[in-house]
């Protein structure tokens, strides 16, 4: 009997436990639930639970062990993270096209590569600023890579305003988009309108026409597009790739987009 009630105390100490972290992650609703089924089973002996007794034990246990919570935390990350990379795989799945071959995306690289990495970037990202010669050696190293550039203005009106000239001088001159974004992009200062606009004239665009392109309807709607899309693929940053079957987040280097490109490789 003894063994029974010792055995009851410690499950409903885990549970309480897990009612705790529930309350730390913002989460209580699911840890109380899964806390009362494993109460109950703790107690179905007929053995009657103290609440301020069990309360006491959870304290003292936790007091004693905080790393639970840590191991929960870690625990919890590792679930959600892959919760999420299975729900990458259906949004790339179902929108293989919208995300690796729309017409409105720059292309560098070699425009018919068997291996696409696709770059969710803003001009005034100071780490996709420093991501662009990752851009260049992937790309001269790897002859059979093709480079997607996909316009993800999040950092204000400044942003919003150089990619609607990037994608209107790319309506006009698309053969010559790399040089626009690797010139827009790796300059100095702050991206505008106005600095957008004197690298597209620098590049030969008749302002007149760059200008009425840059009201087409269509740069908006494909913005639209590509935040709903980028939220699906919980992308809230810049510089954000999607390689394969894989989204990749943050500036992580030449060497680790490299190898994502290797697998994606291996994957065809």
């Amino acid at each position: 009997m003894n063994k029974a009630i010792l055995l009851g105390t410690t499950g409903v100490a885990a549970a309480l436990a897990m009612l705790a972290f529930g309350f730390v992650t913002g989460n209580p609703q699911t840890a109380k639930a899964d806390t009362v089924q494993i109460v109950q089973t703790a107690s179905s002996d007929g053995t009657k639970i103290d609440r301020a007794e069990v309360e006491g034990i959870i304290r003292d246990y936790l007091l004693k062990n905080p790393e639970v919570l840590l191991e929960a935390q870690s625990a919890l990350e590792a679930k959600q993270k892959e919760e999420q990379r299975i729900a990458s795989l259906g949004v790339i799945k179902n929108a293989k096209d919208e995300i690796f071959n729309s017409s409105f995306d720059g292309v560098v690289g070699n425009p018919n590569g068997k291996v696409t990495i696709v770059e969710f970037y803003d001009y005034n990202c100071g780490f996709c600023k420093r991501a662009i010669d990752d851009m260049r050696a992937l790309t001269k190293a790897d002859p059979n890579l093709r480079f997607v550039l996909k316009e993800f203005p999040i950092l204000g009106p400044d942003s919003q305003k150089a990619s609607v000239v990037s994608m209107a001088f790319h309506l006009m001159k698309p053969e010559k988009y790399g040089e626009f974004h690797n010139a827009l992009l790796g300059g100095q200062g702050r991206a505008t309108e106005a600095a957008a606009i004197k690298v597209a004239l620098s590049l030969g665009a008749d302002e007149a026409t760059l200008r009425e392109k840059m009201k087409d309807p269509s740069i908006t709607q494909t913005f639209s597009k590509t935040y709903e899309l980028a939220n699906k693929l919980a992308i809230t940053g810049t510089p954000s790739y999607v390689v394969g079957n894989e989204v990749v987040f943050g500036a992580l280097g030449r060497e680790v987009l490299a190898e994502k490109i290797e697998a994606a490789k291996a994957a065809l």
